[in-house]
């Protein structure tokens, strides 16, 4: 059976609230990342996953351990104890986002080389017309 469970971290990064959502489904890990601005409230996050969710783009898919463990309460207390020390995201999910920060990164290059390939393009024939309509005649 494939576990898969959605996390949200939100913590201080500088100026301003950062969330990260953490995606694992069949072993493989994605991540988001969100910037909020100022320190968000409870209801405010709620609101912000009940609409944008679906429009979240998450990184490309890394593979990661799923490990089980059993569902005591105490164990699920001491858990939530530990994850509220955690400052920040873990390294996976530090590794899925640069690696989403470098395909967004190749995909802006690829769209601005071809804008600057058909405004090179399109000056070209202007000068063309340009040197035609000299060439003319009255």
């Amino acid at each position: 059976m494939d576990a898969e469970s959605e996390k949200l971290t939100v913590f201080f990064e500088g100026p301003f609230w950062v969330g990260v959502f953490e995606r694992i489904s069949g072993g493989k890990l994605s991540a988001c990342k969100v910037t909020f601005g100022t320190e968000p409230k409870d209801c405010e996050v709620w609101a912000f996953i009940l609409k944008h969710y679906y429009e979240l783009k998450f990184s490309p898919a890394i593979e990661t351990e799923v490990k089980q463990t059993a569902d005591h309460p105490k164990r699920r207390q001491r858990s939530a104890k530990k994850q509220l020390q955690i400052l920040g995201v873990g390294t996976k999910s530090q590794q899925a986002l640069q690696m989403q920060r470098e395909e967004m990164k190749t995909q802006r290059n690829q769209t601005s080389k071809e804008q600057r390939e058909t405004e090179k393009r399109r000056q070209f024939d202007l000068k063309q017309q340009k040197r035609k309509a000299k060439h003319r005649g009255h």
